[in-house]
């Protein structure tokens, strides 16, 4: 089974034994991100399979070489750094999210957390890799299912609920998950943040129930999440991150008091958009 990643305007590239096999068409040809952290002004299927080797060159993505722990951030309020921030803040429990080679993973380790999805894109699927499963168990995480690498956040957070975790943030891609366990929130006691990642793409309808369940959503290149997100925070302006909850709104400030550099806090009606900002084209 090959690994299956959705990146840089939602291209799908297939990478088998550490090599890039397949590159789809982007679905956005300009994104603001990739101009600021590469440089890349046109989204190609060339410049998409040159990212993507980088990250495996660099992180051993998919590979048994697979970095897995990093403080580093490529971006200031990703979902990894928020949750890196909310765990050693003491603000989160632990966290359940998605890692190449290993599917859902539950930690409580900061600098594991953030060196499973500091670089990460939408993780579609993925196998196995004995040395990334073992070397997540070293650093105190724990993978839901080594035997075949399952990405279900619904059976992460059953899980972290078993080891005794109350307070857990978990990535979610899709609204049904999203409201899923909003359900199962109160069935098991848990005080759950949900955060929306890899929304492109999605539908208005999707978008609207995405929203309805999501505490944090990180907008990619989504018009509809644009269109629909009543905000109480907006962190950037180009890939704007939204809170949408007074614990989500809790949590991006806690990844803020960990931010060097200086921050601007104003109030205003949100969410702001300036249009030379957003990528090209939102779908």
């Amino acid at each position: 089974m090959p690994h299956i990643m959705e990146m840089m305007g939602k291209a799908r590239v297939v990478v088998k034994d550490g090599k890039v096999m397949e590159v789809e068409a982007p679905e956005v040809e300009w994104c603001p991100l990739f101009v600021k952290l590469r440089g890349v002004q046109k989204m190609t299927q060339d410049e998409i399979r040159k990212n993507m080797e980088s990250r495996i060159t660099e992180l051993g993505m998919f590979t048994e070489k697979r970095k897995l722990e990093f403080e580093t951030t490529v971006v200031a309020f990703g979902a990894s750094e928020i949750m890196m921030s909310g765990l050693n803040n003491g603000f989160l429990e632990t966290t359940v999210t998605a890692c190449d080679g290993a599917g859902t993973v539950v930690s409580d380790n900061p600098a594991l957390v953030q060196g499973i999805g500091g670089r990460m894109s939408g993780l579609i699927e993925t196998e196995p890799i004995d040395a990334v499963i073992k070397g997540i168990e070293e650093r105190g995480g724990t993978v839901l299912e080594p035997s075949n690498a399952a990405i279900n956040p619904i059976g992460g957070v059953k899980k972290a609920a078993e080891l005794g975790y109350r307070k857990i943030a978990v990535t979610v891609a899709d609204p049904k998950t999203a409201k899923s366990l909003r359900k199962l929130e109160p069935e098991l006691g848990l005080d759950l943040i949900i955060i929306a990642v890899h929304v492109t793409g999605l539908s208005r309808e999707e978008a609207q129930d995405i929203l309805k369940s999501s505490d944090i959503v990180i907008s990619c290149a989504s018009r509809h999440i644009r269109e629909l997100a009543d905000p109480l925070v907006q962190v950037a302006a180009a890939i704007p991150l939204f809170a949408l909850t007074q614990k989500g709104k809790e949590l991006v400030i806690e990844r803020a008091k960990d931010i060097q550099s200086p921050i601007l806090i104003n109030t205003m009606k949100l969410p702001v958009l300036p249009s030379h900002k957003q990528p090209k084209n939102l779908i």
